[in-house]
């Protein structure tokens, strides 16, 4: 199996778990005309360049976005890099569809020159203000994301210049759409190429891995559930580790090390009442004892 095959299978499995038919059939449709408007050309990491169209259709189809917005993803670069017009695509896949890929097509114009905060600002609502619908944002984090994960084959000027981007431009946008995990996976890659020294001794001194963090923490959450069930209380209960960008501001803002960090890993805990808030906090004291000059 080739990796666009792999790649295909991958898409149609994941459309088809939230999907109805009809919906699959457009998305094979757009693929197979992204895949021949595509055909000949190559992305930097010597693949067909079709993959990256496929593998931003892939993350959104991860995030169960609508059947429209899929298609868009799919076809996000056809506009701009091939002879396809909008017109084409209005009479293909509608118009709603076109002025997605158009608006996505508008904001790879878009050349952010500046990082005086004032004008980062700027520059965030100008984006904000030229994506008619915020479908169109959705897409090019999606498309953002997938060229962070490849960013090893870019030279190492682009590299820096696209890490920088992201860390002004596309993580707070993220942010701003409540797409955390995704802002975290924006920061996290962005440090690795601004300061790859910095990223790399970081990343040593952890001694647990980002999956061992995540184990520990679902370990956790499912004791507390426990706890929370014997108590006859009701919480709703959610943890994960610090990425690594969080903890290089932390470190750099205090000046402090790794070994005065105390909070490697969060847990967020949503009571109805209050009161059982309090409650819920000296249930978990019962059993994990708290760090008196670190209790706020």
């Amino acid at each position: 199996m080739t990796t666009i095959d792999a790649l295909v299978k991958q898409l149609m499995a994941n459309v088809k778990s939230y999907l109805p038919d009809s919906d699959v059939d457009l998305i094979k449709k757009a693929y197979d005309f992204s895949a021949k408007s595509h055909e000949g050309q190559f992305r930097r990491s010597k693949k067909p360049y079709i993959t990256h169209p496929l593998e931003v259709a892939i993350i959104l189809s991860e995030w169960e976005r609508a059947v429209e917005t899929i298609v868009a993803g799919i076809l996000h670069d056809v506009v701009e890099d091939t002879g396809v017009t909008k017109d084409q695509l209005v009479e293909l896949f509608g118009l709603t569809i076109a002025d997605f890929v158009e608006g996505v097509t508008k904001l790879n114009k878009l050349e952010f020159s500046s990082r005086e905060e004032a004008q980062v600002e700027n520059y965030r609502r100008m984006f904000l203000a030229m994506a008619e619908d915020y479908k169109i944002i959705i897409i090019k984090l999606a498309d953002r994301l997938h060229n962070l994960r490849t960013l090893q084959f870019m030279p190492p000027k682009k590299q820096k210049a696209i890490a920088r981007e992201t860390l002004d431009i596309y993580a707070p946008l993220a942010h701003r759409l409540g797409m955390g995990s995704i802002k975290w996976e924006f920061e996290d890659l962005s440090f690795r190429y601004l300061y790859p020294e910095k990223f790399q001794e970081l990343k040593d001194q952890i001694e647990m891995t980002r999956k061992e963090r995540e184990a520990y923490v679902n370990e956790r959450v499912k004791d507390m559930n426990g706890l929370f069930k014997k108590a006859k209380l009701q919480v709703d209960i959610s943890g994960r580790p610090k990425h690594l960008y969080s903890i290089f501001k932390k470190l750099d803002k205090k000046k402090s090390s790794i070994n005065e960090i105390y909070d490697l890993l969060g847990f967020r805990l949503i009571a109805d009442t209050v009161e059982d808030c309090y409650h819920a906090l000296g249930v978990i004291h019962s059993k994990y004892k708290p760090v008196s000059e670190r209790f706020k």
